[in-house]
């Protein structure tokens, strides 16, 4: 790695460039984020997995900025053209974008009329005319004619001098960047619906006729506006406002030494000018600054959905208790599903409370049977369609058979039936019928939601916004990154994990944790971690980056419990030694550990970070960094929309967080929402300093809009002073889930809710 890319990345980041070296120098090594933020502190001067994360991203691009440069001096070299200044400013691109400015002009290329023009032999003609406006144009050009080159005429000749005049303006590196920035500080993204599609089009609509600003239109409105044009809706443009209309000529008129003194060539040269302009340069800058929109919008939709996972992977878990998860249904029934407090499947069960069957009082006796033959303590209700309906049954099932004890929890479905139908699902029950390993699902996410949901592709959870207008490569790459960390945050338990869930251990892959599986069902649990090397293919490589992360529980070590690397026993061993203490009796001693004093057992390897680590992690060893279980106790008769009256104090789950605000469940099968304006009692820029995904908050009911199911709530729980909260302009282009609909609210400007009320999973 350059030193320069070490420089660029330290500051970038803001810090020392010898942390940035042994970043990469790990990295490039096969460690992992996670192991490098937590067990080589002192090596990276204490970057954590944010830091790191930033890091490697920025590595990869600027890595491919090299490699291009590379391929980009190798080839003007071989056309004999690299100049020592050429090669200075492709040393000094910063860029992607300024690295093809500057190979634009010898970027091989289909054979253009301006090269026509040139072998045609008008190049002296362009030149003469650039350097001496005060030329005629039609009597120099007829020294120029050549009826065999397809130059019959001045006319035909002076049309060649401009292709050539204006390929060379357009490709000159300079001028491009200085158009590209001034577009994008002042241009305006028009959009216009595509005639004939105004019907089939309509929840485009407000980008009918619009235009915008384009470095201030925010991402979930930029990705419907592409999403406009890629459906033929829409049609978009890039101009300037009409007050800055001419400013595109006259930076290329400056730029190109063009000016109207009067002379004989000076109209022809400015026609020169607004054909490069306006030909040339204005449709390939719409393209790139298209495209720059995009990535920014891109980036911005990829960093919600990841945000968001974070939240749900690390939603606070129920724990080990025996759960019944019922994913309901109307026409086909509900499943149900019991599992015991490790996930077991114990027993599953179709009811049919509901319409056509009507079968209630039937459902509430087998659902009873059920839950004393297992002793159920928690039961877990899918928020699928008949959810309420559902929880009324059990609510009912409660009220008649107290003795059961039971608790009921509404549980996201998202993805449910992704796993269900998965080659994972159908390994793992391959005699279980397909709807009935989504109650299964259901009941142990409730247990564990992040052991659970890792079965499952990560965008198809659903907690992100365009997620399906994106880059997929990236997405995935970024949401795989929001696994690994929450996974190795938490801990794994070596004997009780699945496959799935220990692949995403630092270190570990999909064929490594069905090793570990096997060996685990062929010789038992595993009593120590050094018995991980036992597993076929587990190298001391592989102990070091997932050791850490690994926990045996009641083994032989009491440390395998914790999050102490088995590498920094010998630290712990000291401590020993010195207060004459054993393990069990020193561990959750927070007294005593509190007295250790760090410095001491600092050496050449473990610096204080890594020891403080240690007495920390001795206190309360495999402490999990999850929330405490709690949940929303919705409204005894509010069941659907219909139900709801303005003014409603509720209680709800926030299901989704978008830039424009957070969705949340109040227990009526359409989401509601509160828009940023609205989450507090003061300017909130960013919803996730407020909200989060599975956090239980009470909202207000603002508005219902029955007609097309939506709903617009607030937290700001007191009533507002006549006329003190409007309604928001709706956006169009929405997403195909269940909350494509909902009303406006708290004045937001014209279109600024593109995802306002959409599921969100398309």
């Amino acid at each position: 790695m350059s030193s320069q890319t070490t420089r660029t990345i330290a500051e970038e980041l803001q810090v020392r460039p010898e942390q940035v070296e042994a970043a990469v120098r790990l990295l490039d090594e096969g460690a992992t984020v996670p192991f490098i933020a937590r067990y080589r502190k002192e090596a990276t001067g204490g970057l954590d997995d944010t830091q790191l994360r930033a890091l490697e991203t920025r590595l990869a691009y600027l890595r491919e900025l090299e490699e291009r440069r590379e391929a980009i001096l190798r080839q003007i070299e071989e056309q004999g053209q690299l100049t020592p200044a050429l090669a200075a400013e492709l040393r000094a691109a910063e860029t992607k974008q300024r690295l093809e400015d500057l190979y634009l002009p010898y970027k091989k290329k289909r054979r253009t009329k301006g090269q026509q023009a040139i072998e045609a032999g008008l190049a002296p003609l362009a030149d003469a005319l650039l350097d001496d406006p005060t030329q005629d144009p039609r009597a120099l050009a007829g020294a120029y004619l050549n009826p065999e080159q397809e130059i019959p005429d001045a006319d035909a000749a002076l049309a060649g001098a401009r292709y050539i005049l204006a390929e060379r303006f357009a490709e000159d590196p300079e001028l491009s960047g200085e158009l590209r920035e001034y577009l994008w500080e002042h241009g305006l993204l028009r959009s216009a619906v595509i005639s004939g599609m105004e019907d089939e089009g309509a929840k485009f609509s407000d980008y009918f006729d619009a235009a915008e600003a384009i470095q201030r239109i925010p991402s979930h409105r930029a990705l419907a506006l592409f999403r406009g044009r890629k459906e033929k809706v829409l049609r978009l443009a890039l101009e300037l406002p009409e007050e800055r209309a001419g400013a595109g000529e006259s930076l290329v008129a400056v730029r190109c030494g063009v000016k109207d003194e009067g002379r004989a060539a000076d109209p022809w040269l400015a026609e020169v000018v607004r054909f490069t302009w306006r030909v040339k340069l204005l449709t390939r800058l719409e393209t790139e600054l298209f495209a720059r929109l995009r990535e920014g919008a891109e980036a911005e939709a990829i960093s919600v959905f990841a945000r968001n996972l974070h939240d749900l992977l690390l939603a606070a878990p129920a724990g080990a208790h025996t759960v019944m998860g019922i994913d309901p249904g109307i026409r086909t029934g509900c499943k149900v599903a019991v599992v015991d407090a490790t996930g077991k499947l114990l027993d599953t069960a179709t009811i049919y409370p509901l319409q056509p069957h009507r079968q209630w009082d039937q459902s509430i006796a087998a659902l009873a049977a059920l839950a004393a033959r297992h002793r159920v303590g928690l039961v877990a209700i899918g928020n699928g369609t008949g959810s309420r309906e559902t929880d009324r049954l059990v609510g009912e099932l409660c009220r008649l058979h107290p003795a059961l004890r039971l608790q009921t929890i509404m549980v996201s479905e998202a993805g449910a039936s992704v796993y269900s139908a998965s080659e994972l699902a159908a390994r793992e029950f391959p005699d279980l019928d397909v709807s009935l390993r989504g109650a299964v699902s259901i009941a142990r996410r409730l247990q564990d939601p992040l052991a659970e949901l890792v079965k499952i592709e990560a965008k198809a959870i659903g907690v992100g916004q365009y997620q399906h207008d994106v880059s997929q490569s990236q997405l995935a790459r970024s949401l795989e990154a929001v696994v690994e960390d929450c996974v190795n945050a938490v801990g794994v338990d070596v004997n009780t994990a699945s496959a799935p869930l220990l692949s995403r251990v630092s270190g570990l892959n999909a064929t490594l944790a069905e090793r570990i599986v096997a060996h685990r069902d062929q010789h038992g649990p595993f009593r120590s971690r050094e018995q991980l090397k036992r597993v076929e293919r587990f190298g001391a490589k592989t102990f070091e980056q997932a050791a850490g992360f690994l926990r045996i529980r009641d083994g032989e070590q009491p440390l395998d419990a914790s999050a102490v690397h088995p590498e920094a026993y010998p630290v712990v061993e000291r401590i020993l030694a010195d207060i004459q203490r054993n393990i069990a009796q020193l561990i959750g001693d927070r007294a005593a550990l509190q007295k250790v004093p760090a410095e001491r057992y600092t050496d050449e390897r473990f610096g204080l970070p890594t020891v403080r680590d240690i007495l920390r992690e001795l206190e309360k060893p495999g402490r999990d960094p999850r929330p405490d279980f709690k949940t929303a106790s919705f409204r005894e008769g509010v069941e659907k929309p219909s139900d709801l009256e303005e003014g409603m104090i509720l209680e709800g789950v926030v299901t989704n967080v978008t830039n424009f605000g957070a969705f949340v469940d109040v227990g009526v099968h359409q989401d509601g929402l509160v828009h940023v304006s609205a989450l507090a009692d003061r300017f909130v820029k960013d919803p996730r300093e407020v909200v989060k995904p599975g956090d239980v908050v009470k909202v207000r009911v603002q508005e219902v809009d029955l007609k097309r199911n939506r709903i617009s709530l607030s937290m700001r729980l007191q009533a507002p002073a006549e006329g003190g909260e409007r309604p928001a302009r709706r956006e169009a282009g929405n997403g195909r889930g269940k909350r494509q609909n909902a009303p406006r609210q708290n004045g937001a400007p014209r279109g600024a809710m593109a995802e306002a009320f959409a599921k969100l999973k398309s």
